[in-house]
């Protein structure tokens, strides 16, 4: 398996070379190695040079003078678990790591740039931020919605500010390298880091993003609540909807985590609902044998039953998903009540909850790692760059690497076994008849 980009792909850019010496102590802590593979097994690195990312540490040797610095930080999109934590993480790195004083929080996303809008600056300091990993959401609120990238980078210009730390998913990211090119176009010398934040965990080159664990761990519970209603019952549905607009890893993960789930719908397995082979049929049947079940559904999974019509988006240019999630409520219903069957059937939806929690104790850890390599990252002059892990390894690449595809489940991945296997689950595909 080769990856679709070169080694050059995955250099990193710089503001300049790197002359002023680090005020940490770094005697310590500091790897041997420089990279982490892309494919880090015996046998597949197969690229000449091998394809390999830079990975996330203090340098020796820093490209902004401290005492100079003046930083930004903004939170854009949904909300997701872990915000807080990496907003404090770059806080006090900055502040204790550098020595940096000041450091500004841009209120609800990039409409903190436009004036118009009204938001003023929010100083952060240590005081600032002390208990606010404790909360969910994000203390510097957030907005969906395109803004002028001209008008972004002027006011980084007023500002004076020369990094800029952008927190937030795929269209945030794709916005965070267009502010980056322009800064670069304009011959300013100011560093632009994103920490990737996306619950789905869709973004590519990246093992994990941050909330990830959070939202499965939270979304664990509505399964058990839907197995215990399901079980109380004669014929008894438990129904939870999860996030996932493109791929179904809250989805196939709380699945295989919880094994209480007899049924796993996700963007990246097609599936029929009517057929001797379809959903219905084997839900009938799994009702016969044991007279319960529970199904998760992934938000984005099974558009394809929607009526085509005009495509509606949100702000910031998403397609609006049909909600599939009552759409299979009505359909289960319809489909017993043709064959006299009497259902229990409980419908969950807790995907604001997911969301709004704060982060538990290891994604908290996560959060607060990939905030201080987006500080040494920034520090060392490095742009137009993202903070990640990869097998295991905290490292950092080009931000277009993270945006020229989406991360899914494959169908022949480890990942969708797992879900087969956990819950016997078979292809829900009608076979064609002979000579079609």
């Amino acid at each position: 398996m080769k990856p679709k980009f070169t080694a050059e792909d995955t250099k990193v850019k710089r503001l300049g070379p790197a002359t002023i010496k680090s005020p940490m102590n770094l005697s310590h802590g500091r790897s041997l190695n420089e990279q982490i593979l892309y494919h880090p097994y015996p046998g597949l690195n197969v690229m000449e040079p091998p394809v390999a990312f830079e990975l996330s540490q203090p340098e020796e040797y820093i490209y902004f003078d401290p005492t100079k610095v003046t930083a930004g930080i903004v939170t854009c999109g949904g909300l997701c678990p872990g915000l807080n934590n990496v907003i404090r993480a770059v806080v006090l790195g900055l502040y204790h790591g550098y020595h940096v004083r000041s450091i500004f929080g841009i209120r609800y996303g990039f409409q903190g740039f436009i004036p118009e809008y009204g938001h003023p600056l929010m100083p952060l300091t240590p005081d600032v931020v002390a208990d606010i990993h404790e909360q969910g959401g994000t203390i510097l609120g957030s907005s969906r919605g395109a803004q002028s990238i001209e008008r972004i980078v002027d006011a980084l210009e007023r500002q004076n500010m020369n990094m800029l730390f952008i927190i937030g998913g795929d269209g945030t990211l794709n916005a965070a390298a267009k502010i980056a090119r322009e800064v670069s176009e304009r011959g300013l010398k100011i560093a632009v880091v994103s920490i990737p934040k996306t619950i789905d965990n869709d973004i590519s080159c990246v093992s994990r993003s941050f909330g990830f664990e959070t939202a499965v761990d939270t979304a664990t519970q509505a399964i058990q609540c839907a197995h215990t209603e399901a079980q109380s019952y004669p014929n008894g549905i438990g129904l939870v909807k999860l996030m996932g607009r493109y791929s179904g890893f809250i989805a196939a993960t709380a699945a295989v985590a919880q094994r209480d789930v007899n049924f796993v719908l996700i963007p990246e397995v097609e599936f029929e609902l009517e057929g001797p082979r379809g959903f219905f049929e084997v839900l009938r049947s799994r009702l016969e044998k044991r007279s319960h079940a529970v199904i998760v559904v992934a938000e984005g999974a099974g558009q394809y039953f929607f009526e085509s019509d005009e495509v509606k988006t949100d702000e910031s240019g998403n397609i609006r998903l049909k909600d599939i999630g009552k759409y299979l409520q009505d359909a289960i219903q319809k489909y017993f009540q043709k064959l006299n069957i009497e259902i229990n059937l409980k419908y969950i939806d807790p995907s604001y909850i997911i969301r709004s929690v704060s982060a538990n104790t290891n994604d908290g850890l996560f959060s607060a790692i990939l905030g201080q390599n987006a500080v040494h990252a920034a520090m060392a002059g490095k742009t137009e760059v993202l903070v990640s892990i990869w097998h295991g390894v905290y490292c950092q690449l080009p931000i277009q690497l993270a945006i020229a595809e989406r991360k899914q489940i494959h169908p022949s991945s480890r990942l969708w076994i797992n879900v087969l296997q956990s819950t016997g689950q078979p292809e829900f595909i009608n076979e064609p008849s002979p000579g079609t």
